[in-house]
């Protein structure tokens, strides 16, 4: 088959029917066949990497995925820009006071207050290198301020200051009058952190028109240097981008709807791409913020108040936390939340899940293709596993976990028919439910908190309800095995309440303060066949 066929042929599977696969197919449209596609993705270092960060990040993966489906070769970079200016000091490192000292430093430069790295910038980029294999993503990072101070960039540079009107130019193209650079406003495309006092508080005073910039420096210091071999020279970020992508052939990168916008970064970066170093800019996409569910406005490092992906893997499994960036579009705004909505969005993956095994019907065709590329475009490996996933609700396990108090080994145990296959998986969602359980829900669903009542205490119940108490023990959990469904359960207790001539609410507020010492809890008939004979003798045997 030749490559023409094989690509309409693919473009035919059914099952490539997602944003990224569409975003592909553009790629490949507008580049044409390649032996490589370079996709890039990056960011400043100079604050914790939050998950409006990773956004950007998965949407590239989820792109790289899709291309390598076609059997494309494919190279993902992910730049760390820690060649870039210490602006503010944030919220959430020791010792800012220290920090202060280092404004106007390059980031590489700031010491790491926690003591754990050797600077600023790789602590926070350590923190995102050793999560992001935990969702299945493997990017090859580049570090800029090494690049730059290996004095990769000299001839990229040289370009630049040669083309410096022209630059401008490109610069001005989307500026309203009020905003346009004028004619006699100097302006360089290079910025510089001084040789002696290392901060970027220079001017440059003049070129020569090849590698020499003279510059001064708000400490005194000035000097002309040779940009093939002095370490201090940087573009600007307008200028940088643009450039980076001729230097690494990169044909996608997105972009957040702050740069993406019409007139905006990506539009005039272009202009720079093309007219100074011949290269057609990357096919982009805009990305959209994420917000916490109860913090307003984009998520930001530098306030302090952020998630970080650790943070969103304690309470999600990778492979739900990508089913919920895979499963939107990246143009839409959504929450993350970390709230009752966990239990639901819990419970959609697993809709889904079921319908990709066959379990449930999808509604059509369409809709289990659909349903079947976001499923793969979740998991870890990107592959559907051979046996179906162990499938419990959050609900659920969030009580069995409580009911041992914590203990994961117990709670299979008490399941019974786990799979070996299936049980590295749910291992990693217990604890994502554990840790929701005692870090979450005490505040959005106390309802579901608890702890058994293990210690042999007694409830402080009348003399009419500690005698219910017993024939709870003495009727009910004699029979508890037998019950085939809840509600058989639920209706034996309703039973004792109608002959004591007590209110079943009473007896049932009387049952929660024996067993967990709160007025109310899980959906009792369900509770105590969770619970199990054994420890439910040892509680009521008091009574």
């Amino acid at each position: 088959m030749s490559n023409n066929e094989n690509q309409h042929s693919q473009e035919r599977d059914p099952l490539l029917c997602h944003w990224a696969d569409q975003m592909a197919d553009k790629i490949i449209r507008e580049k044409g066949d390649l032996p490589s596609y370079t996709c890039a993705s990056g960011i400043t270092p100079s604050g914790t990497v939050h998950l409006g960060n990773f956004r950007e990040i998965i949407t590239v993966d989820l792109v790289v995925r899709a291309l390598r489906d076609r059997g494309k070769n494919v190279r993902f970079i992910y730049s760390w820009d820690d060649y870039d200016v210490f602006r503010k000091v944030p919220a959430n490192m020791p010792d800012p006071e220290i920090l202060k000292k280092y404004l106007r430093f390059p980031i590489t430069e700031v010491p790491d207050t926690t003591g754990r790295n050797e600077n600023y910038a790789r602590h926070h980029e350590v923190d995102i290198e050793q999560q992001l294999p935990r969702v299945g993503i493997y990017p090859e990072f580049l570090y800029q301020a090494s690049r730059y101070r290996a004095n990769r960039y000299a001839e990229g540079m040289k370009k630049a200051l040669q083309n410096r009107d022209l630059i401008k130019e490109c610069l001005n193209e989307y500026r309203d009058d009020a905003h346009k650079m004028k004619k006699e406003d100097v302006y360089w495309p290079v910025a510089i952190f001084c040789g002696k006092c290392s901060k970027d508080t220079t001017e440059i005073t003049g070129y020569d028109g090849e590698y020499g910039i003279t510059y001064k420096c708000e400490c005194g210091h000035t000097e002309t240097a040779d940009i093939r071999t002095f370490k201090g020279a940087k573009l600007g970020w307008r200028v940088d981008w643009p450039m980076r992508w001729n230097e690494e052939k990169v044909v996608f990168e997105p972009g957040g709807k702050d740069h993406i916008s019409p007139g905006g970064s990506y539009d005039t970066a272009k202009l720079v791409s093309k007219r100074i170093y011949d290269w057609d800019a990357p096919v982009t996409m805009r990305y959209d913020f994420v917000n916490l569910k109860g913090v307003s406005g984009k998520m930001s490092s530098s306030k302090g108040k952020v998630i970080a992906l650790p943070d969103a893997l304690d309470v999600y499994q990778a492979e739900v936390l990508r089913f919920l960036f895979a499963g939107t579009r990246p143009n839409t705004e959504f929450d993350i939340s970390f709230d009752m909505d966990v239990v639901k969005i819990y419970e959609d993956y697993d809709k889904m899940e079921r319908i990709v095994f066959g379990v449930d019907k999808a509604k059509n065709d369409e809709q289990f293709n659909k349903e079947k590329r976001i499923y793969m475009l979740s998991q870890i490996d990107g592959k559907i596993p051979e046996v179906m996933p162990y499938q419990i609700t959050i609900r659920l396990l969030a009580t069995l976990l409580q009911i041992y108090s914590g203990d994961v080994d117990a709670v299979i145990k008490s399941l019974g028919d786990v799979k070996p296959e299936q049980e590295e998986r749910l291992r990693r969602r217990a604890a994502c439910a554990w840790f929701w359980i005692q870090n979450s829900a005490p505040e959005c669903a106390p309802d579901f908190c608890f702890s058994l009542r293990n210690d042999g205490s007694k409830a402080d119940l009348s003399d009419e309800l500690c005698t219910a108490m017993k024939r709870v023990h003495d009727e009910v959990l004699p029979r508890l095995d037998s019950f085939q469904v809840d509600k058989e359960c639920q209706q034996a207790l309703y039973d004792i309440a109608t002959d004591m001539g007590l209110d079943a609410k009473t007896l049932f507020t009387a049952m929660y303060q024996a067993l967990i010492a709160k007025d109310q809890g899980p959906r009792l008939g369900s509770f105590l066949r969770i619970i199990g004979k054994e420890k439910l003798e040892k509680i009521l045997s008091v009574y």
